[in-house]
């Protein structure tokens, strides 16, 4: 065209720092090369299948230790946190103390329960500590909580000296103070044991330790892959389920299984029994209350009805 016939288009300066350059500089080039294979869909971050790394055995492998993953192990940070938590007896593989840590009673008394229990006591940077707490408030001063050891639900089939075993299943119960109150309750009004599922359920974390106030030493707690699975089990090995919830088909104070081996199923306070659960029962048992209460929660009902049990039995 006349006039532009001089004109060099996308050109820089002779003068300029990176000098002349002309075109895309080969960025349509590699635009059109191939990219290799699709990556799977549970690599991809947005697609629904994709599973989030794991990143507990890198930190594991730099013995850091780390908040609490699926079966490893948990961090318990803050001084009441810690001192409750060796009250109660909570096993304990390490402790962690800030160095020039600024002492109180508090951490003289951690520091002398882990001399009576023979504890490992490491005097840890306090930057080190903000890594292993995840940036918790420690106060100087943090435990780490071994994996706890469950044991199998057929453990509970036969129990030495009972001759009608008595277990508790819990059936989406989140809470580890529910869990707590539970084994507190089974211990005290002879329970044998207590089935948690192994997934989308609490497990045994310090919390539940401490509101167990030491009753987790001698209840052993069992894990199912599938709850209904070991219910139908327990059945087959001459067990009666009961279930727990509102619209029961007897009262508890009408429960004529209470003296046979017996699986005890609690469900969550907001959505009960599930429905696979529900109907594996032999029998769906309600505790009478004040028309003014409309449920106690899972740790009030597991006591209330190991109490009853526990009557029947004496009785029988």
């Amino acid at each position: 065209m006349a006039g532009n016939s001089q004109r060099r288009g996308a050109v820089r300066r002779t003068g300029s720092k990176k000098g002349a350059q002309v075109g895309s500089g080969g960025q349509r080039r590699r635009g059109l090369e191939g990219k290799g294979p699709t990556p799977k869909a549970s690599d991809r971050p947005n697609h629904k299948a994709y599973t989030k790394p794991d990143r507990s055995s890198s930190r594991s492998k730099s013995g850091s230790g780390g908040r609490k993953k699926s079966g490893g192990s948990e961090i318990v940070a803050g001084r009441n946190p810690v001192i409750e938590a060796l009250r109660a007896e909570v096993p304990v593989s390490t402790m962690y103390v800030a160095g020039r840590v600024e002492s109180d009673d508090r951490v003289r008394e951690a520091l002398t329960i882990a001399a009576s229990r023979g504890l490992p006591v490491l005097e840890t940077p306090r930057t080190e500590l903000d890594r292993i707490t995840d940036g918790a408030t420690h106060q100087g001063l943090a435990i780490q909580v071994p994996p706890y050891e469950y044991a199998h639900p057929s453990d509970f089939v036969q129990v030495a000296g009972a001759d009608a075993p008595l277990v508790v299943a819990l059936d989406g119960i989140t809470d580890p103070r529910n869990l707590g109150a539970i084994i507190r309750s089974v211990a005290a009004f002879g329970g044998h044991g207590v089935v948690v599922p192994s997934r989308r359920s609490v497990g045994m974390t310090a919390s539940a330790w401490k509101t167990s106030a030491g009753a987790a030493v001698r209840v052993p707690v069992a894990q199912a892959s599938n709850l209904t699975r070991a219910l139908e089990d327990y059945r087959k090995a001459g067990f009666f389920v009961v279930g727990l919830d509102m619209d029961g088909d007897v009262e508890l104070p009408g429960l004529s299984l209470a003296t046979e081996p017996l699986v005890v199923v609690v469900g969550s306070e907001g959505k009960g029994l599930s429905r696979l659960v529900r109907e594996t029962c032999d029998q769906i048992v309600s505790i009478p209350m004040s028309s003014a209460v409309e449920s106690l929660n899972a740790g009030m009902a597991v006591g209330v009805t190991m109490y009853e049990i526990s009557r029947r039995r004496a009785d029988a």
